[in-house]
């Protein structure tokens, strides 16, 4: 490996002038702020909820945003993943030597808290770019060049960063996972038994053709980035799109489709994002009844009735379970969406899960369709 990513810093997003997205992450989600620059005509605001950083870049500079690179991407988007490295020169140059393209060369940052050097590697995935930082001894509240905002009061809904979600185009994941785990030290998770890495896991439409590949990737077990899945359309008889292919129509390319925000309390994160205003999805109409589904809440430790109250799947057995809820999409063009997930000693996605989320957000689509 080239470069092993150590921690997940923040992720980025880039959105014109007055998009609201920092004012949601606050207002919707109990995202604080925690340090902000104004410079070069950047407005660059992180914000955090646990050890969950996500730092939006608002307008358009003449140059880059400090930390990132602008994509001069289209529509809203989130567009960078920084994460830690232990020596960030000799990873730019072993990265270079793989071929990568590295628009931002190895840079040092100062200020009255210590130092941070940085660099930017563009990725294999559409607009997405991989900042690799170096922040040992760093004794501010998030980066040099950033003024830091004062602590407020939070819910305290999220803890931090679960999952990333990566929408690729069909046929693209096989080389996806070689990247990520030659230059970053990604290896394989199965999300089912005896999964080929090269196929992925995979969820069959209704109609026996077409469906979804997810292909998960996990860095090893010193480092705690969070898990990354590549999800592809799988060839299918039908013209219409599912939501891999409307996240590329309208986001205008692959990229992070989705950020999984792990909520120690999901039921109380719940109400509290939808009771702010939050637009959750709503799982199929028969998710609840399906056979033996009230038993597996109820010995989960959960009321059915509360579950279903806010859209949340279950999946899992003995004492091992999973629960996940999905927010729409955050931005107008309707790309870019979060999750809650709460495990009780589930490691992986829940199959069933996947497969009730596949078929939510077809509902959700046909419904738009029809209205």
């Amino acid at each position: 490996m080239s470069a092993p990513a150590r921690h997940l810093c923040h992720i980025s997003f880039h959105v014109p002038a007055g998009q609201p997205l920092a004012r949601d992450l606050h207002r919707l989600f109990g995202f604080q702020p925690l340090a902000e620059r104004e410079a070069g005509g950047w407005r660059q605001l992180a914000l955090r909820s646990g050890d969950a950083v996500f730092l939006v870049n608002e307008g358009s500079g003449p140059g880059e945003p400090l930390y990132g690179l602008d994509p001069h991407h289209s529509v809203p988007s989130a567009t960078n993943l920084c994460v830690d490295v232990e020596d960030v020169g000799g990873a730019a140059r072993a990265l270079a030597a793989r071929g990568c393209i590295v628009p931002v060369p190895p840079t040092s940052v100062r200020d009255a808290q210590g130092t941070a050097v940085y660099t930017v590697v563009s990725s294999p995935v559409g607009n997405l770019s991989l900042t690799l930082l170096q922040r040992a001894g760093y004794r501010g509240s998030f980066l040099p060049g950033f003024r830091p905002l004062p602590c407020t009061p939070a819910p305290g809904w999220v803890s931090h960063v679960d999952h990333l979600t990566l929408a690729c185009t069909s046929g693209s994941s096989p080389a996806l996972r070689r990247w990520f785990h030659d230059c970053l030290g990604f290896h394989h998770l199965p999300l089912g038994p005896g999964e080929d890495p090269e196929l992925g896991f995979t969820v069959a439409a209704e109609s026996g053709r077409g469906g979804l590949r997810l292909t998960a990737l996990q860095t090893p077990p010193d480092s705690t980035v969070p898990t990354l899945v590549l999800a592809e359309s799988l060839p299918g008889p039908t013209d219409k799109q599912d939501q891999v292919e409307q996240f590329l129509a309208r986001h205008r390319g692959p990229g992070l489709q989705h950020v999984g925000l792990y909520a120690p309390n999901i039921l109380e994160a719940s109400e509290g994002i939808a009771k702010a205003g939050c637009r959750l999805l709503a799982p199929p109409e028969a998710y609840y009844q399906q056979p033996g589904k009230e038993e597996q809440i109820i010995a989960s430790g959960h009321k059915p009735s509360l579950l279903e109250r806010r859209g949340i799947l279950l999946d899992g057995d003995k004492d091992k379970f999973l629960l996940q809820v999905f927010t729409k999409s955050l931005f107008p063009e309707d790309t870019f969406f979060l999750e809650l997930i709460q495990r009780q000693g589930a490691t992986g996605f829940g199959q069933n899960n996947i497969r009730a989320l596949w078929q939510s957000v077809q509902e959700e689509a046909a419904r738009a369709r029809g209205a």
